[in-house]
């Protein structure tokens, strides 16, 4: 016979099982709910998984109401897994699914993470209990914030989640002197960096690397999507022929500048489709943080900046960078005349150096690849 204890370690096994295909199928819809989250749910009845649901974009029904909906009357006295506490407010979209799971007949709920919305926090939770329902919660807990931490630093701060992505030789370099820098990472690499892109919903760079590298800014894989395209311009010196303006895409191209900029250029950029953000400036240049405020007020929830020396130096300076996600080729430039990859004015003491948390590496391809956050 079963001790409690062993029931315990079977209970907690089976129930990390379901809660990983939860999360697995909340990642298929990453970059795509904003500024809603990422949420996987499953129904499971007497060790049998009865249906299983995702949140696939904003507007669209969330992942509880799918899976039971799925489920039907086999529902009653079965269990619900679900990464994100179910929520207990209407928006301007979609009903609250506490009702729904009530009504459904499930016996227990079992919740990765509790909603970090401050306004309703814990609510789906009661009212599930009060209701008589089996409620348990923290099952993957740390998978569900990663798997969310763009959400959740958009929904307690209202700012956006910012990674920065660096692609250098080992010894720190974006370019030659000449400017030459296409291709220092293999094509793996690359291929990854798109995958970044396809998660996050804009991408930022700035005017340099347009007039030098003049990218797409798109997403060229498999049923990739692209994100909205920004352009930091002070000057208004984008090309009407550069491919963020001429290149087809379903994103649209946003250029930032400053309340100073040439009025003349204004009208022809705006002609040629792209919209145009002024932020504020400090000391001559875009206010990144400002700009992060508005786009966050805007739904983004997610950024990735792939800029140049400078840009890479102003978001790590502006304290706006989350995350590092840095692509090292097996390269080494040499010379003090070559680009490096972060920019400006080094710390006068070692002890004011940036320093990564939770820092992780893997290779891809024939380069090296680290990641890691700017706080702990």
């Amino acid at each position: 016979m079963a001790s409690e204890s062993g029931r315990k370690m079977i209970k907690t096994i089976s129930d990390e099982k379901y809660m990983r295909m939860a999360l697995r199928l909340a990642a298929k819809a990453s970059g795509r709910t904003s500024p809603n989250p990422l949420v996987g749910a499953v129904v499971v009845k007497n060790g049998k998984l009865i249906s299983r649901g995702y949140h696939r974009k904003a507007g669209e029904p969330h992942a509880e109401a799918i899976a039971l909906a799925k489920a039907g009357r086999a529902a009653k006295g079965a269990t619900l897994y679900v990464t994100l506490e179910p929520c207990s407010h209407t928006n301007k979209r979609t009903p609250p699914c506490t009702p729904l799971v009530m009504q459904s007949g499930v016996k227990r709920v079992v919740v990765a993470m509790i909603d970090p919305n401050p306004h309703v926090s814990g609510g789906g939770i009661k009212a599930l209990r009060k209701a008589g329902i089996d409620v348990q919660t923290g099952v993957l807990e740390a998978d569900a914030k990663k798997l969310n931490e763009a959400f959740i630093k958009h929904v307690t701060t209202g700012m956006p989640f910012v990674t920065l992505k660096i692609a250098q030789t080992l010894d720190g370099r974006i370019a030659t002197a000449s400017g030459e820098s296409k291709w220092i990472t293999g094509e793996k690499a690359r291929e990854q960096g798109h995958r970044l892109r396809n998660t996050n919903d804009a991408i930022l760079v700035g005017i340099n690397t347009v007039l030098k590298d003049d990218p797409s800014l798109t997403t060229r894989i498999p049923h990739g999507r692209d994100p909205l395209r920004i352009i930091v311009d002070t000057k208004l010196r984008t090309p009407l022929t550069a491919k963020v303006l001429k290149q087809r895409s379903s994103a649209k191209t946003c250029i930032v500048t400053l309340d100073s900029m040439p009025k003349d250029k204004l009208g022809e950029l705006l002609d040629a489709g792209a919209e145009i953000l002024i932020a504020k400036g400090k000391n001559g240049q875009v206010d990144l943080k400002d700009l992060m405020r508005m786009l966050g007020s805007f739904g983004v929830m997610s950024v990735l900046i792939e800029g140049g020396s400078t840009v890479n130096a102003s978001a790590l300076q502006s304290g706006i960078v989350d995350k590092v996600v840095l692509f090292a080729a097996p390269l080494l430039m040499t010379g003090v005349d070559s680009v490096c990859s972060i920019g400006g004015k080094s710390p006068a003491r070692l002890s004011k150096a940036i320093r990564l948390y939770r820092v992780t590496s893997q290779t891809v391809g024939q380069d090296l690849m680290v990641s890691g956050y700017t706080r702990p």
